[in-house]
C-alpha cells in the first residue's frame, strides 16, 4: 500500500515540474511557437486542478481502487503519447490527458488510505506528502539530466514502466469497495470544473499576460460564476459532492487552510529560487538543480519520524513546529546576497526540508476529521488546496519580486512575505489541530 501511495504521489507531482527544463529542446525539435510552448507547461496543471474534486467524488461513488486504476491507466497512456508526440498539438493534448489521469489518482489514493487504522493512515499520508515534496524538489534535476543526456521525450516516457508497475501493485494492494447509494452530483461536478479550471487558468496566465487581458478577465469571470454555481448546487443537492458542513469541522478546515498557507509560501520560493541562484549567486543550471537535492533528501529521511513525533506531541504542535522551521529557512534565505555560496545556502535549504517533513501529519489529520464515505472528496479538497495555493503563491511572490525595483531585493521581500504566511499557518495548525 505505501509503495503505491508514494509512487502515485511522486509521479503526479513530478510531472508538474519536470517538463520546464525540457522546454527549449521541445521548442527546437517541434518548431513550436512560444505561446504553444506555454501550453505544454500549463496544460497538465489546468486539468489536474480543475478535475480533482470531481475525481474525489468518483472515488467516493465507485470506490478508490477502481478510480485509482482508471487514473493510472489514463496517466500512463497519456505519458506514452506525450513521449512519442511528433507535433506540439499532440503533445499539448497528451499533457491535458495526463492531468485528467492525475486528477483521479491523487484523491483516490487518499481515499484508499482513509479506511486504514490511524497509525497506518498517518504513515501512508506521510509517505504520500513526502513523495510529493521530494518530486517538487527533484523535478528540475530529473528534467535537466534527461534533456541534456537523452531525448526530451524521456521526460514523459519514464512514467510508462513506472505506471505499469504501480497499476500491477495497486490491483493487488488496494481492496475493491463501492459506496452504495451514492450519486455523482453532476451539477456540482460541472460547476467545480468551471470554478477550478477557470481559476487555475487565471492564476497561470495572469502574471504573464496581465490581469486586465481579455482572456484572464474572462477566466476570472468564469471562476466567479463557477464558484456561485457550485455553492448553489451543493446547497440544493440531496447528496452533495462536497458537504459544506465539512467546513464547520475545525480540524478539517484548519488543516486545509494550513496546507494552503504552506503552499503559498513554499511553491513561490521554489519557483523564484532557481532564478535567483543562477541570476544573482551565479550558479550553473546543474548546480541550481542540485541545490534542491538536500531538501528532498531531508524530507525523505525525516518523514518516517514525523508520525511518531505527532503521537507524542500532537499533530498541532508537530505541524506548527515544522511550519516555523520552514519560515525560518525562508527568512535565512532572504539574507543571501551576490557572492554567497553553498555555506550560506545550505542551512536555509535544510531548515525548509526538515520543517516540511514535520508537516506530514497534516494530511492524516484532515482525513481523520471526516467520515470514510467522504474521504475521496476530502482528499480532493486537500489536494486542490495544495496545487492551487502553489499557483497563487508563484503569482503573489511574482508581484512582489517584479514590483520591488530589482530582482534580488524583490526576491528577499517575497521570501519574507512568504515566511509570514507560513507562520500564520503554524498558528492556525496549533489552534485547530491540537
Amino acid at each position: 500500500m505505501f509503495l503505491v501511495t508514494g509512487s502515485a504521489g511522486f509521479m503526479t507531482t513530478l510531472d508538474n515540474t519536470v517538463v520546464t527544463v525540457a522546454l527549449p529542446a521541445i521548442r527546437h525539435d517541434l518548431g513550436a511557437r512560444l505561446a504553444a510552448l506555454e501550453w505544454v507547461a500549463t496544460a497538465y496543471i489546468l486539468t489536474f486542478a480543475g478535475l480533482m474534486l470531481a475525481g474525489g467524488r468518483l472515488a467516493d461513488v465507485h470506490g478508490p481502487r477502481r478510480v485509482l486504476l482508471a487514473g493510472l491507466g489514463a496517466f500512463t497512456a497519456a505519458s506514452l503519447g506525450a513521449g512519442l508526440a511528433g507535433s506540439i498539438e499532440v503533445l499539448v493534448a497528451a499533457r491535458l490527458a495526463q492531468g485528467a489521469g492525475a486528477a483521479l489518482i491523487l484523491p483516490a489514493t487518499l481515499a484508499a488510505l482513509a479506511g486504514r487504522e490511524e497509525r497506518q493512515r498517518s504513515a501512508g499520508v506521510a509517505v504520500w506528502m513526502a513523495s510529493g515534496a521530494a518530486a517538487l524538489a527533484l523535478g528540475p534535476v530529473v528534467g535537466g539530466l534527461l534533456s541534456q543526456y537523452a531525448h526530451w521525450g524521456w521526460v514523459f516516457l519514464i512514467n510508462v514502466p513506472a505506471g505499469v508497475a504501480v497499476i500491477a501493485l495497486a490491483a493487488v494492494a488496494i481492496p475493491g469497495t463501492r459506496r452504495r447509494g451514492r450519486e455523482l452530483d453532476a451539477a456540482g461536478a460541472a460547476a467545480s470544473v468551471l470554478f477550478l479550471g477557470a481559476g487555475t487558468f487565471a492564476l497561470i496566465h495572469g502574471g504573464e499576460h496581465g490581469w486586465s487581458s481579455p482572456a484572464v478577465l474572462a477566466a476570472l469571470g468564469g471562476c466567479a460564476a463557477g464558484a456561485a454555481a457550485f455553492w448553489a448546487a451543493e446547497r440544493r443537492a440531496g447528496d452533495p459532492m462536497v458537504d459544506l458542513r465539512l467546513f464547520a469541522v475545525r480540524r478539517f478546515t484548519g488543516g486545509v487552510v494550513a496546507q494552503v498557507l504552506w503552499g503559498l509560501g513554499v511553491n513561490g520560493v521554489f519557483f523564484y529560487t532557481a532564478i535567483f541562484l543562477q541570476g544573482v549567486l551565479g550558479f550553473t543550471p546543474t548546480a541550481s538543480g542540485l541545490a534542491f537535492v538536500p531538501l528532498a533528501l531531508l524530507v525523505v529521511l525525516v518523514t518516517p519520524v514525523a508520525p511518531g513525533v505527532a503521537r507524542r506531541l500532537g499533530a498541532g504542535r508537530t505541524v506548527a513546529a515544522g511550519l516555523v522551521l520552514v519560515a525560518a529557512g525562508m527568512a535565512l534565505a532572504a539574507t543571501l546576497r551576490a557572492g554567497d555560496g553553498w555555506a550560506r545556502l545550505l542551512p536555509a535549504v535544510c531548515a525548509i526540508g526538515v520543517g516540511s517533513a514535520l508537516t506530514m501529519p497534516l494530511g492524516s489529520a484532515v482525513l481523520g476529521a471526516v467520515p470514510e464515505a467522504r474521504a475521496g472528496v476530502a482528499g480532493g479538497v486537500f489536494s486542490v488546496s495544495r496545487e492551487v495555493s502553489g499557483l497563487f503563491g508563484i503569482a503573489a511572490v511574482g508581484v512582489i519580486v517584479h514590483g520591488a525595483g530589482g530582482f534580488a531585493a524583490g526576491y528577499s521581500a517575497g521570501l519574507l512575505v512568504a515566511a509570514g504566511l507560513v507562520l500564520a499557518g503554524a498558528l492556525i495548525s496549533l489552534v485547530t489541530l491540537s
